[in-house]
């Protein structure tokens, strides 16, 4: 009854912070300073619509981000109006073009004719010069009969004027994103800026500590895996409560990607552990490490309870927390306070897909000794380390011991890992996916290095930057972000892991091919219970290999010992052995006899 009851206890706390937690997200105190105003935007813009048009929003008081946000974006939206207006090439500008193109009687444009044009009429500005000359230099030479042909190049040229006059004399998109984040984060005020220890105890301090309370009373059952129920969980198997929180995870990485100033308040209640740590405010970036790292820990002590049986799994759980806490988070932050670069020392590419960017590489190299090592230590740990510690250890070593996405999802995932598809059509799926995502990556940073060198842009035809957005956004924060982590609840705690994350195939080509690394079994001792493949995370039908005293040798295998874990009969054995007969054959059941092939 007590352990009961510590347990309900635990599980109101968790609601509770949890609760205030997403409260934050809709409140707030915003208040649009002048001093605000003069930082964030040009002095040119300051002159001419300060008055006009933010006066209308400053030293207003803001309930909550949505009215706020609402508030700039409509004064955005009119500036830029004025702008298209005030500098557009209008209909009347082409038609003062094409008079002057007969007045004249020439038969062939001249640039030179746009600069006379400009001058004769003072209605016009030197802006419109400037861009005309800029969009309009294919015209020069070009011979025009009709009026028809003459406008149709014009209009054109104009066209594009105008969809650029924004990049020059007002806001684009760009900008937009970005001052609706700072606009909203100077201006945030009240309880979440003067008392942010309090919110972070009520939040993250009521989560966490419920978290243990409804965790602990597990250590006085008996250890050891029970299956009970796990199949009729509405969380654990795509419940209602599964779906919600998927739905939960996948907005908060659409937000954090895509609408940060949508959460400046969970990021401004981090101000002061933000700047304790790396002695500045926090980022979106700060907010989505903290979380993760919290979620690893928490979740962590969970892992350690539930696998308290089996000594590798306590080890492996206590690495994984480990590496997030200190190389992942930590580190990255004190360096940033020691004004060197934010690293993470245990991160490698291809995973790391930005590491060979230009701005990556020129900051490690100014910074002089520390940061060429950081690039040697980069370049070596995938050259070297990963053919070397996959020989002895297999992929197990990173994936299972060290890799921050692996580390979430055996802690965080750790309850999903019972939906991850263990058919034949989902592991080709698997292998094409993951090792197209290696080609892409391999190809992008050929390009990206390519550039770097020869400060070309293109290769073979193709943009090395548009390579690397369209590689960003696809596979960085799509697929490994919005995906690999929302989607637990959905398909599995690995879905990364096994159809994107270009390491794990690099990992996998080498461990299946040249490791001492195998899963050994038992065919005897097998009771066909299905324990080992319910558990395994990434989609091996492992109760196969083990009826026919295989061993499992796969390249998308991460080691994590689970199979082995919750086998009752002790079938499943992980091993680092000789490579000779490491891939041996099953054993063949036939009408007349049994036999094993040698």
């Amino acid at each position: 009854m007590q352990l009961k009851l510590l347990k309900q206890t635990g599980f109101c706390l968790i609601l509770i912070g949890f609760t205030l937690f997403i409260l934050i997200f809709f409140s707030g105190k915003f208040i649009l300073s002048e001093s605000a105003i003069d930082k964030l935007v040009s002095s040119e813009l300051q002159d001419e619509f300060k008055a006009e048009y933010f006066n209308s929003i400053e030293e207003n008081k803001y309930n909550n981000p949505f009215s706020f946000i609402h508030s700039l974006e409509e004064v955005f939206q009119k500036i830029n109006e004025k702008k298209k207006e005030q500098f557009k090439i209008k209909d009347q500008d082409l038609e003062l073009f094409w008079k002057t193109f007969q007045a004249r009687r020439i038969k062939k444009w001249n640039n030179r004719i746009v600069e006379e044009v400009f001058s004769e009429d003072n209605s016009i500005d030197q802006f419109k010069l400037k861009m005309w000359l800029s969009f309009g230099g294919w015209l020069d030479g070009r011979s025009y009969d009709s009026k028809g042909s003459f406008l149709e190049n014009f209009q054109l040229v104009a066209s594009n004027i105008n969809t650029s006059i924004l990049d020059k004399k007002g806001f684009n998109k760009e900008q937009i994103k970005k001052l609706k984040y700072n606009f909203i984060r100077s201006s945030t005020n009240g309880l979440i800026k003067t008392h942010s220890w309090i919110l972070i105890l009520l939040t993250y301090g009521f989560v966490i500590f419920g978290s243990f309370l409804y965790f602990l009373p597990e250590i006085k059952s008996h250890p050891g895996i029970k299956n009970d129920g796990i199949f009729y969980s509405k969380l654990k198997n795509k419940g209602w409560i599964g779906i919600f929180l998927g739905f939960f995870l996948i907005s908060f990485y659409i937000i954090l990607y895509f609408f940060p100033w949508y959460m400046v308040n969970w990021i401004v209640m981090l101000d002061p552990i933000s700047t304790f740590l790396g002695g500045e405010t926090a980022s979106q970036w700060f907010l989505y490490g903290f979380l993760y790292t919290i979620s690893v820990l928490v979740m962590g002590v969970r892992m350690i309870i539930k696998y308290r049986h089996t000594n590798y799994q306590l080890v492996r759980t206590a690495s994984v927390m480990f590496f997030q806490l200190c190389f992942a988070f930590l580190i990255p932050e004190i360096l940033k306070n020691l004004n060197k670069p934010s690293f993470d020392f245990k991160n490698m590419w291809p995973l790391d897909y930005s590491f060979f960017f230009e701005y990556r590489i020129d900051n490690l190299i100014q910074s002089g000794h520390l940061g060429i090592f950081m690039l040697v230590w980069g370049i070596s740990l995938f050259i070297l380390g990963v053919p070397i510690l996959v020989y002895f250890f297999g992929k197990r070593w990173y994936c299972s011991w060290v890799c921050g996405c692996g580390g979430l999802a055996e802690t965080l995932g750790d309850p999903f890992r019972q939906l991850s598809n263990k058919s034949l059509k989902a592991w080709k799926i698997e292998r094409w996916t993951v090792h197209s995502v290696l080609i892409f990556v391999v190809f992008m940073t050929i390009g990206v290095l390519y550039t770097y060198f020869t400060e070309k842009s293109q290769i073979l035809g193709i943009d090395t930057y548009q390579v690397r957005e369209v590689y960003g956004f696809s596979i960085g924060t799509v697929f490994a972000g919005v995906v690999g982590t929302g989607f637990y609840p959905l398909m599995g705690n690995r879905v990364w892991c096994r159809f994107g994350c270009p390491l794990a195939a690099y990992l996998g080509i080498v461990q299946r091919f040249k490791s001492r690394f195998r899963i050994t079994t038992n065919g005897g001792q097998c009771i066909s219970c299905g324990n080992c493949s319910t558990y395994c995370e990434m989609g091996i039908d492992v109760r196969w290999y083990a009826q026919r005293g295989q061993n499992i040798v796969r390249a998308s295998c991460v080691g994590c010992g689970v199979c082995a874990s919750v086998c009752p009969r002790g079938v499943l054995n992980l091993e680092n052995k000789p490579t000779s007969e490491r891939i041996n054959e099953p054993l063949v059941i036939g009408n007349n006899s049994i036999k094993v092939n040698q």
